[in-house]
């Protein structure tokens, strides 16, 4: 009776477990939800940055024309003369899924727009990622070091800063579809289930479908197999969690047009496949040492061995053969930059001139993750007691991520999962340790014996050491005996050794017992550590990340100032311009022009053709002159730029006028770094070279500037301009915002240059006195 009074009072108390964990899990989405609305609550529903533009664009079109079209559509109104096959050079991943929820709700009489729908998608992903977080940090160190991991998802700001509401990027749903994919591999490696792995595969295909970082899965994956081969940890779980993955998500990949063949052409996919062809030689010994005896099986491991030698030599000396013909050896640029940080700067300016491809500062992982960073290095001694393949996994999953966040900031969103199970797993331990140690003093006080005490207190701890079960029936299966005559023995063998595991783990329970003092001062500790993170990372959340580039605002003595001058210079080139007029701008703007002003760009953000790039980049840096003559041969009307010196916006064109030199200097050699640079020194004062004076982007962003101060203080560069008086040939303006942040300039046409070189030529026969001094003052530049 005692006993089942017992059962029955352990089913009750796990029933509510379950029940207050999922009460749990909802709060912890309405959080993650909730905490990236700031931006609609302070500014207003609309799309973030640059590259959401696009997202947005491409969701428009897949709702209003369907799928098919969406896969076949050709864009004219992006690289002009060149356009661009969208279907296939885009991850439909973001796209599809926020198209199948607009047509969910219209379905359902919810007539959201899509814009709206755009909107919240990152948010809704938050809390689908914070969930799959749980699940994965449950999978390795209990269900408790789950919730504490999800909560501390949902509020890091490395996540908030791009899943805030109007952030449409790629990485609102990858992220979720990386978490998901690693907990599918983790629940096949402790199941040894196939319907798992057939699940692994899909999130896979999902996480294909919306982000290229999913090169990092196919690639964490296949270490983790062969670190658990080389440590002897081998079984039947691994082979399953592994070999559908590679083949059913290699040929699901190849399905998604913007990876195709690159799924199996490529050298970021030849890793998965080497270590394929490893586990298969090292599932075969296994198989072979259970049926033959000990001395035929030292024959056949020898001949399996040399065989698969063989074997993996050819493979390699294929694949060497395939990349050896690539300059970059079958890696992308990307790829390359990561595993040499230098590569970009050297060869592919293009890559290093975009912020978030630059490292990141030391403080920047403090901005980002705060007392996480603190956190993780007790989670990864954590996962060690005791080590299980779930927690080898994750501990080789934050080495990685700790490596390519630091050599990309935009890597630190895949670190921060990492970060989060790890600091989860560590506060859950800690307080887990602090907790029972106050239970066991209280205990001693009120007089229980001390083997009472420790019986309850291991008692309570033991079902949330989920590892020690995972480690035991890792055993069993691992161990599973090829005859029967051998069953029995091997039963008994595991029955005692799991006996032996479990007095040891009660032993180390009652030896983690620390003073009641030090206890209590320890849980406040964690009380203070996690309101500090909260705060923070309610101040990220409202101030840090939720502002749209769009739309900025500071505030001074006077109060808030907002400045809408992008969308202000979209909404002037849409309604004063032709429908087919080509506008030139940097690349950084060519999403935003195409979505809001309808007009056709010859760069954008997809930066794929760098010859293009280039090209506007030499017009940038070249006189007036010459600028004019190359964005003619482009047929291109207006020429948009982006100032800051008269409000201080430090992200205009003048600041990024040098990365524009150097990607056109990569192509067209007459245009050198060195001739803007005053002994090495960038200057836009009377110090400034003449080649700077007289480029196209030096005039077009300080024409008449001059006049808004009498000085032409820059606020910017703090310094006065250096040529302040000077017209236009060949340009002429049409529009400035009212902050000036955003400058329209109209090309002059031929004919009135035409004529201004006749009146010219003629003032000059007229006059040969002029003319020996014209000649003598000649600029080559203008």
């Amino acid at each position: 009776m005692a006993a089942a009074a017992k059962a029955g009072e352990a089913t009750l108390r796990h029933a509510f477990g379950n029940v207050l964990s999922l009460f749990i899990l909802l709060l912890i989405g309405v959080l993650a939800f909730s905490i990236r609305l700031f931006s609609v609550i302070k500014y207003e529903s609309v799309i973030h940055e640059f590259d959401p533009y696009f997202n947005y664009r491409v969701t428009q079109f897949l709702t209003k024309n369907g799928i098919y079209d969406f896969w076949n559509w050709f864009d004219d109104r992006t690289w002009y003369p060149l356009g661009r096959v969208i279907g296939g050079t885009v991850y439909p991943g973001l796209t599809l899924t926020a198209g199948t929820i607009w047509w969910l709700l219209n379905s359902l009489n919810i007539p959201l727009s899509v814009e709206t729908v755009c909107v919240f998608t990152a948010p809704i992903f938050s809390a689908f990622a914070s969930w799959a977080t749980y699940l994965l940090t449950k999978e390795v160190k209990g269900a408790g070091a789950g919730l504490t991991a999800a909560a501390l998802l949902a509020m890091v700001p490395s996540y908030i800063s791009r899943s805030v509401a109007g952030s449409y990027d790629n990485e609102a749903v990858a992220i979720f579809a990386l978490i998901i994919t690693f907990y599918l591999y983790i629940k096949t490696l402790n199941t040894g289930s196939l319907f798992y792995a057939t699940l692994n595969a899909i999130a896979y295909f999902y996480m294909v479908c919306s982000w290229g970082g999913y090169t990092f899965i196919i690639n964490l994956i296949p270490m983790h197999v062969l670190l658990c081969i080389v440590t002897g940890r081998y079984s039947s779980r691994l082979y399953i969690a592994y070999a559908p993955l590679v083949v059913l998500g290699t040929l699901l990949a190849a399905l998604v047009p913007v990876v195709g063949f690159n799924a199996v052409m490529t050298s970021e996919h030849f890793a998965s496949f080497l270590v394929f062809i490893i586990l298969h030689v090292v599932a075969l010994v296994y198989y072979i040492k259970g049926i033959l005896s000990p001395k035929m099986f030292k024959v056949a491991v020898t001949l399996v061995v040399s065989v698969g030698l063989v074997v993996c030599c050819a493979v390699i000396a294929i694949l060497v053969a395939l990349v050896a013909s690539s300059p970059t050896k079958g890696w992308s640029g990307r790829s390359l930059s990561l595993l040499d940080p230098t590569y970009a700067s050297k060869y592919i300016p293009i890559i290093a001139s975009v912020s978030e491809h630059q490292p990141p500062t030391w403080p920047s992982y403090f901005m980002d993750i705060n007392v996480l960073a603190f956190l993780v290095p007790a989670g990864i001694i954590a996962c060690f007691l005791p080590l299980s393949d779930a927690s080898s996994f994750v501990v080789l999953y934050i080495v990685t991520s700790v490596y390519f966040s630091g050599v990309m900031v935009r890597l630190m969103l895949v670190f921060a999962p990492a970060a989060c199970i790890m600091s989860g797993i560590a506060l859950s331990q800690a307080f887990d340790v602090f907790t029972r140690s106050i239970k066991f003093q209280l205990l001693r006080i009120l007089g229980f014996s001390e083997a009472d005490a420790g019986d309850g207190s291991s008692a309570n701890v033991v079902p949330e050491n989920d590892a020690v079960k995972v480690d035991k029936s890792e055993e069993t299966i691992k161990e599973r005996p090829s005859r029967k005559n051998k069953k029995k023995e091997k039963e008994q063998m595991e029955k005692a050794q799991a006996e032996k595991t479990s007095a040891k783990s009660k032993t180390e329970k009652r030896l983690l017992v620390l003073p009641m003092e030090l206890s209590v001062i320890g849980l406040l500790l964690l009380v203070f550590m996690g309101a500090f993170y909260v705060v923070h990372c309610v101040w990220a959340a409202a101030e840090a990340y939720s502002a749209p580039s769009i739309v900025l605002t500071s505030y001074t003595h006077e109060g808030l100032h907002v400045f809408d001058d992008f969308r202000e210079a979209y909404a002037w080139l849409r309604h004063n311009t032709e429908v087919d007029d080509k506008v030139a701008s940097w690349w950084d703007y060519g999403y935003q022009t195409t979505a809001m002003a309808n007009r056709t760009v010859i760069v954008d953000n997809n930066t794929w053709n760098n010859t293009h790039i280039a090209t506007v980049g030499t017009a940038m840096s070249s006189p007036e002159k010459a600028a004019w003559e190359i964005f003619n041969s482009l047929d291109v009307k207006y020429v948009l730029v982006v100032f800051g010196g008269l409000v201080g916006y430090p992200s205009d064109d003048i600041n990024k006028f040098l990365w524009m030199v150097r990607i056109g200097g990569g192509v067209f050699p007459h245009i050198k770094e060195p001739d803007y640079l005053r002994d090495g020194q960038y200057r836009i004062d009377s110090q400034a070279t003449p080649t700077m004076l007289n480029c196209l982007m030096y005039k077009l962003s300080y024409y008449r500037f001059v006049e808004t101060d009498g000085k032409g203080f820059d606020r910017v560069r703090r310094t006065e301009i250096g040529k302040k008086y000077f017209k236009l040939t060949h340009f002429e303006e049409v529009f400035t915002t009212h902050h000036w942040m955003v400058r329209i300039y109209k090309l002059k046409p031929p004919k009135n240059r035409i004529r201004g070189k006749m009146k010219k030529s003629k003032s000059r026969t007229s006059t040969p006195s002029s003319k020996r001094s014209g000649s003598r003052k000649k600029n080559p530049w203008q």
